[in-house]
């Protein structure tokens, strides 16, 4: 088990690059066994998660090279449909939870696939029923091997359909429409996701020969077809990158400037850094974030507690909540902080108020954040990552405190964030990996 070892107050200056964005590239590689001609991918991070999804769909058959630095070509020509039935892919894909969305392409394009209980960051229930009623609806059947512990579906044609999905998810909604674009018949997909992740798939699998229209709405409408081809696409920067060097800079008292975000890609983010007192500027597509001594949090229009949660696109991604909880610990005044779609996601306050922040968790979903307004500065502390996003949370409450940190279990951070501490020590920080 690998740790970080962060020696805190230490202030960043200079220029960062988010990297590829994580949520977007899992779908995409997903989307090339669609096809079986060559699809160029660009700006793949480094990270563990995308490198074990991309080594398992060498060993699923696909033709993998890589061009340069991120960018590889992807050729499904003939995968091997019996390894899909073996037991070393099953055990692969219960570790990695965006196996997941490997079921829609090979359903579409197969007409089976066999799939363990996807793994992924331990944060509370996330439930499949989107994906497989979605599925479903379009005409495969499902089984679950109780000794196996997977998924069977299988499928001999999949026909369009009307189908209003009972929750807007991103990966339900990118599977189903993965499963659609080979389906007969048109497809009208009502609450559909519409983050950007979402938008860019649709917008790849049209210039594969695919027809979907209402992107970047929730009524997607997906005229089938009968083959796709191949094309090349670039992944957007990482927007929960973004958020969290944004919330770095806060945290630390720094001026740094985050380079090719995609600004118009990160909706109400960076609204939402402001909420909380931080001052940034938009450059071109770059964020700027000037030194700050302090930050106020803003009230409501009548005075009560500013509140923050996440909601589905265009609404604030859960992902940055763990963020933006560890920035309040330093502003000036309070808010509550309500991540209401994952109910283990706030455990690791524990940690925070270890290091002397004042928190309240009210419940699984719920933390009152009374900000110290840098009159008590954070110590250092012992502490272990639980999942990606806290990960990335107590390294920055580390980088802020008095005094050394310790983070364990940083495989967790890895699976997110690429060469994360060799970058941050470019800029200022002092962290050691142990």
């Amino acid at each position: 088990m690998a740790s970080f070892v962060i020696e805190g107050g230490h202030t960043l200056q200079g220029e960062i690059y988010p990297q590829g964005a994580k949520n977007e590239v899992l779908q995409i590689l997903c989307a090339t066994l669609l096809t079986a001609e060559q699809v160029t991918v660009n700006n793949i991070p480094n990270i563990l998660d995308v490198n074990n999804l991309i080594q398992l769909m060498c060993e699923m058959g696909v033709t993998v090279y890589k061009k340069g630095a991120g960018s590889y070509i992807f050729q499904a020509l003939q995968p091997d449909l019996v390894y899909l039935e073996s037991n070393e892919f099953l055990k692969r894909c219960a570790s990695l939870r965006g196996t997941i969305m490997l079921i829609g392409p090979l359903v579409a394009r197969f007409r089976k696939a066999m799939i363990a209980k996807p793994g992924g960051d331990k944060i509370g229930r996330r439930r499949l029923d989107t994906h497989f009623i979605g599925i479903q609806k379009l005409g495969a059947s499902f089984g679950y091997n109780s000794q196996r512990e997977t998924y069977e579906v299988t499928a001999d044609t999949l026909q369009g359909t009307s189908m209003l999905l009972d929750e807007a998810s991103v990966t339900g909604t990118a599977n189903i429409v993965m499963a659609a674009v080979l389906a007969k018949g048109v497809t009208t997909i009502y609450n559909a996701a519409c983050e950007p992740y979402v938008q860019q798939l649709c917008r790849m699998l049209n210039r594969m020969g695919a027809k979907i229209s209402g992107i970047a709405s929730n009524l997607l409408t997906i005229e089938g077809v009968d083959e796709l081809h191949g094309t090349e696409h670039t992944i957007l920067p990482d927007m929960i990158e973004v958020g969290s060097f944004i919330g770095m800079a806060a945290m630390t008292q720094s001026e740094l400037t985050i380079k090719h975000v995609s600004y118009r890609n990160l909706g109400i983010i960076p609204d939402s850094f402001r909420r909380l007192g931080i001052r940034l500027e938009q450059r071109d597509d770059d964020i700027y974030v000037p030194a700050q001594e302090s930050y106020r949090i803003e009230s409501f229009i009548d005075g009560s507690i500013m509140t923050i949660a996440d909601a589905p696109w265009p609404g604030l991604t859960p992902d940055l909540l763990s963020v933006m909880l560890v920035v309040a610990t330093q502003a000036k005044g309070s808010v509550l902080i309500h991540q209401k779609m994952f109910e283990s996601r706030l455990f690791f306050v524990d940690r925070l108020i270890d290091m002397g922040a004042q928190i309240i968790l009210c419940d699984p979903h719920r933390a009152v954040v009374i900000g110290h307004n840098r009159e008590m500065r954070l110590h250092g502390a012992n502490m272990i990552s639980p999942d990606i996003r806290a990960g990335i949370a107590l390294l920055i409450a580390a980088m802020s405190a008095d005094g050394v940190s310790r983070i364990h279990n940083i495989e967790q951070i890895d699976r997110g964030y690429q060469d994360i501490e060799q970058r941050l020590n470019a800029i200022g920080a002092k962290i050691t990996r142990i």
